[in-house]
């Protein structure tokens, strides 16, 4: 894509806020040189993996924070140099992050299939990890125990350096020196411990002079006595840093050989960071994930460098019934701030960013976006303000093509206004041709009239409210803007026989135009009040069906309560019945002879099946009404009715009856 509207989009100041959502320099550097794709599958890519890292954001973030910008560093090892101790160190914390990130991804339950396979690639180097941190401490220094003859040494060096201490202060402490001492302190000179002796004392104390104060009554002196031990020191500090010089050799080598996994896990590490702050960005700005489609239908879109509370946020459609948009209204009402809002998120969108608008909101992917907006006058060259405009518009001509946007402000604008009128209406007959997304913005009655009566352009405006004088920022598509001058000056103060001259001059065609966008704004205000009105009721329609819904569920509930505690009462009151019934039974059983052994056992089915029916009743269940408080007669059944089966307690349909049944 080209870069030359970047710059007058703004789009670098969007990038400026995602460099600060990053974490690491490189992601940083990323941030900064992030390009908006120009083909559809690359953008829906992007956006794919931002919006898992979005998913995650929400929960957690990846520990990126010890990720360090290595890159010189392995460069310079590559080259055959040797990296020291803190250069190592920088290795070591970003290998650490490398594990923990692996780690990360693959402990998530999100999910985002695409950034823990990105994350699995990390090829964890455990043993030159381990053999780093066994190497080089936190602070960037070489361990004792980088080696066991580097362990040697320091602990020789420490032991020098005590006796050179234990003996320095044996002679301060002398009492036939002490009067020797400017001072009884201990200080170095070339690397070695001296005393400042004072001058006159000089010939008096042995040892070499290493330096003299700037007022010459000091001279700082190695006593004799610690010579040899501060040879025995600087030999062991040779000793010493050859001995890291190798160690740190080995451990270059180590990170050369596996430079190649090395570059490959930071370059994910970096782009991790970049669609992390891409996440970040998206929740400083209250974005949304843009939809992808061969239209632009934005709803409530907001320019992202404007205040959230200043920033009015508009519709915007192009592309799926008419290509270009031409909108009018006053100076300073957003006509310029609606297109730059499109373009804006058209390129932040083909940099897989989430765009400020409302959910769903969809957006075609362009080719090239080009972009013709502001006071192009330029000093230097010689050039008007027309001139420079119409420089930029040809420059455009050579290069647009059928899927790219362009936006042009103020377009045929400084210069004769029939001829600005002309060339503007022939401009943009070409985009038609070319098919080319456009928007324009105009304030040329004609330009009006020329959309209106042209297939592919739709007239839009920005509201003005001729009460207040002031703009709404709003974005009215179908309706061209009106002038507003009349009411404007009238309610500044012009003098009425003004205005009403001023109408006289105007010309008829353009006074019944005004007019009639006059007239259609009135009534779009008229119509959006009643739609307001409409989904007012709506609402509480939807409420109050709502509202309903709830209490039949709660009457419903109620009832099948009822309905069960009835039945365990009535089940209970069975069983209590049925066994004061045993009990007599068992009595009369008990009270008579054999004789009326049947008798008995007759009375006792008769209670038996009265209890039966008695239990039956009791059960809950669906009567047909026909037969509700009556006994069916099986004579007076027919097929289709409907009956109810007590002891089955179900409902059904009579299929066949006694007398359709054939022998």
């Amino acid at each position: 894509m080209l870069t030359d509207s970047f710059k007058t989009l703004e789009f670098d100041k969007i990038l400026a806020r995602l460099r600060e959502c990053a974490t690491s320099n490189f992601g940083k550097e990323l941030a900064t040189k992030l390009l908006p794709a120009d083909d559809f599958e690359t953008v829906r890519e992007n956006l794919s993996l931002t919006t898992e890292a979005v998913k995650i954001f929400a929960v957690s973030v990846p520990p990126l924070g010890g990720f360090r910008d290595v890159r010189e560093t392995f460069k310079k090892i590559r080259l055959g140099s040797v990296a020291d101790a803190e250069e190592l160190l920088d290795v070591l914390s970003t290998m650490y992050t490398m594990r923990e990130v692996k780690k990360f991804f693959k402990e998530t339950e999100v999910d985002a299939p695409q950034l823990k396979s990105r994350a699995a690639e990390l090829e964890i180097l455990g043993n030159l990890e381990r053999q780093l941190d066994n190497a080089i401490d936190e602070h960037g220094a070489v361990r004792d125990s980088a080696s066991v003859e580097l362990q040697k040494i320091r602990r020789d060096l420490r032991t020098a350096q005590s006796r050179i201490k234990s003996e320095i202060f044996n002679i301060l402490h002398d009492s036939g020196k002490q009067k020797f001492f400017q001072d009884a302190l201990v200080t170095m000179r070339g690397d070695r411990y001296v005393l400042p002796v004072k001058l006159e004392y000089k010939s008096q104390f042995p040892g070499i002079v290493h330096d003299q104060s700037a007022t010459g009554a000091t001279v700082f002196i190695e006593p004799l006595a610690v010579v040899n031990l501060n040879n025995s020191v600087k030999q062991l500090e040779a000793e010493e840093r050859h001995e890291v010089a190798r160690i740190l050799r080995g451990l270059s080598d180590a990170v050369r050989k596996n430079l190649d996994a090395l570059v490959g896990n930071i370059n994910i590490l970096a782009d991790v960071d970049l669609l992390f702050a891409k996440a970040q960005l998206a929740r400083n700005l209250n974005a949304s994930e843009p939809q992808l489609a061969d239209f632009t239908d934005i709803k409530s879109a907001r320019h992202p460098l404007i205040a959230p509370e200043v920033v009015v946020p508009v519709d915007i459609q192009l592309g799926e019934n008419f290509s270009m948009l031409l909108v009018t209204g006053p100076n300073t009402g957003g006509k310029t701030v609606s297109m730059k809002t499109l373009g804006l998120l058209a390129l932040m969108t083909q940099s897989g960013l989430y765009i400020p608008a409302a959910a769903g909101s969809r957006i075609a992917v362009f080719t090239n976006i080009f972009a013709d907006i502001g006071d192009e006058q330029s000093i230097e060259q010689s050039l008007s303000t027309f001139s420079a405009h119409m420089k930029k518009i040809v420059a455009i001509l050579d290069e647009v093509t059928a899927g790219d946007l362009v936006l042009l402000d103020e377009i045929g604008a400084g210069t004769d206004p029939d001829e600005g009128t002309a060339l503007a209406m022939s401009i943009l007959e070409r985009l038609l041709e070319i098919g080319a997304s456009t928007i324009a913005t105009t304030h040329y009655s004609e330009l009006k009239t020329f959309a209106y009566s042209t297939d592919g352009i739709e007239n839009a405006c920005v509201e003005f409210d001729s009460e207040t004088l002031r703009p709404t920022y709003r974005l009215l598509i179908g309706i061209p803007g009106a002038s507003n001058a009349f009411a404007v000056s009238r309610r500044l103060g012009l003098p009425q026989s003004l205005i009403l001259r001023a109408k006289q001059l105007i010309t008829a065609d353009h006074a019944n135009f005004e007019q009639v966008i006059s007239q259609l704004e009135q009534e779009r205000i008229m119509y959006e009040q009643r739609n307001a009105e409409i989904f007012e009721r709506q609402q509480q329609i939807v409420r109050h069906e709502k509202k309903i819904s709830e209490m039949r569920d709660e009457i419903a509930k109620a009832k099948a309560d009822i309905i069960r505690r009835a039945k365990e009462k009535s089940a209970a009151m069975v069983r209590e019945t049925k066994r004061d019934a045993e009990e007599i039974i068992a009595a009369l059983k008990e009270q008579f002879d054999d004789a009326g052994v049947k008798r008995r056992q007759q009375v006792i089915q008769q209670a038996r099946d009265k209890l039966r029916e008695a239990e039956i009743d009791s059960a809950t269940g669906i009567i047909s009404d026909k037969f509700v408080g009556t006994r069916i007669d099986k004579k007076k059944i027919f097929v289709g009715d409907t009956v109810y089966i007590k002891p089955l307690d179900q409902k059904g349909t009579v299929l066949v009856s006694k007398k359709t049944a054939t022998p």
